[in-house]
């Protein structure tokens, strides 16, 4: 079994959770959408994230869809499961069971209630202890969480704590933060840093220092583009690639609509049967649906010029 380490990098894709119009999960349209991502170019996937639903699985549920998804992948990529729960209980539950299952690692955000560095690194700390030996990411997503980790806190963390192998950074505005997390003497190791928030910041967080992304996108392949051009050292080549689905990626980036707006492009683009969300989650209304329409259809075109 492959674990997460630090040296994790590329593009690990926040993977949805396909549902059936009645809201039953659809594990046909699941094994297409772990083909999807692989021959996108995924390096790894993230699987029950806060845009995977979730919240929205029973502990039966998640573990299911965990281990189908560990068997279409069939070890070729590493699988990273959000963990993330009101108590350390169910989380270490979730955690023997997946990582029992193949799983690489797991991801975990903070409860909203922390306020302190103190407290924020008293969290991450327990979260160690009950984890074992299990790698895990810290996702620091303050605009959903609410909590705001300082570079101090966050370097506490992961210079005392050696199963943290990766932060998952998705302040907004952070990018300041990964200048200071790569500067010499922040952190006692390299650690790897992978971006969320759709990536809409990729490029610059590429120049930054992070090592790739961990988010979701109805086009995945524009991320490992821009990872993969920023390896070469062709940045304008990956900036004209991310301008051309910008337009589509600030779609998705909707509070509230985002989620919708990415099954229906995956659902037009025949990843998956149905845009359904697991209620509640409200469906696109079909000026909504002609608009997103409209962006394929322009980067369709943009995309044969840039070729």
């Amino acid at each position: 079994m492959t674990r997460l380490t630090e040296t994790a990098r590329g593009v690990y894709v926040i993977a949805a959770t396909p549902f059936t119009d009645s809201g039953e999960i659809d594990f046909d349209s699941c094994d297409r959408m772990v083909d999807f991502y692989l021959d996108a170019g995924a390096t790894g996937l993230t699987v029950l994230g806060i845009m995977g639903e979730a919240p929205k699985l029973t502990t039966d549920e998640s573990s299911t869809i965990v281990a189908r998804i560990l068997k279409r992948v069939n070890g070729r990529v590493p699988i990273v499961v959000g963990a993330s729960a009101p108590g350390f209980a169910q989380m270490q539950d979730l955690t023997r069971r997946v990582m029992d299952a193949g799983a690489a690692g797991v991801m975990v955000a903070p409860p909203g209630s922390l306020r302190t560095d103190d407290q924020i690194v008293t969290y991450y700390t327990q979260v160690a202890e009950f984890l074992g030996d299990t790698p895990f990411v810290v996702q620091d997503f303050p605009l959903t969480t609410g909590v705001q980790m300082a570079v101090p806190a966050l370097a506490r963390i992961f210079n005392s704590l050696p199963t943290a192998v990766c932060l998952k950074h998705e302040d907004w505005p952070g990018l300041a933060k990964i200048t200071s997390l790569r500067k010499e003497g922040t952190l006692n190791r390299r650690i790897s840093i992978l971006c969320g928030n759709g990536g809409v910041f990729l490029p610059e967080e590429m120049e930054r220092g992070a090592d790739g992304a961990m988010t979701g996108f109805a086009y995945p392949e524009m991320m490992v583009s821009v990872v993969e051009h920023h390896g070469k050292g062709d940045m304008e080549r990956a900036r004209d690639l991310f301008d051309a689905y910008l337009p589509l990626a600030r779609m998705e980036q909707q509070p509230g609509a985002g989620l919708a707006i990415r099954k229906y492009i995956m659902f037009r683009r025949g990843i998956i049967a149905s845009p359904a969300q697991r209620k509640p989650g409200a469906n696109l209304d079909a000026l909504s649906r002609a608009e997103i329409d409209t962006l394929m259809a322009r980067l369709d075109r943009r995309l044969k010029e840039l070729a």
